[in-house]
């Protein structure tokens, strides 16, 4: 599908890429690891989906602050928080070059 497709698929992601990502990394999995590693920050980032896992073309990121008392839940709260604004400031991107001519916006 993705070859098919190239730049045409989004993943919004909710840590910093390339930290935290790959193949059995989503949802609170990503969050729970972040604060065990003792990470100071994380965030969400938007990229193209390739054929490798959270591999393909970051074109925005935001920055989350991790704090010494959050829980993971917490944690996801804010960075969702965050990636809802990310995707907001970049909804331009489908009158972007960086999406694929033959891509069809939904």
């Amino acid at each position: 599908m993705t070859r098919a497709y190239p730049r045409c698929i989004i993943n919004i992601y909710p840590s910093l890429l390339p930290s935290f990502g790959g193949k059995g990394f989503y949802g609170m999995k990503v969050h729970k690891q972040v604060i065990a590693s003792g990470a100071r920050y994380s965030g969400a980032t938007i990229h193209f989906v390739n054929e490798e896992y959270d591999k393909g073309k970051i074109f925005a990121q935001r920055v989350v602050p991790v704090l010494a008392s959050d829980s993971p839940e917490d944690l996801a709260a804010r960075v969702l928080k965050e990636s809802r604004v990310l995707l907001a400031r970049h909804s331009t991107i489908t009158r972007n070059s960086s999406i694929h001519p033959l891509c069809k916006v939904i």
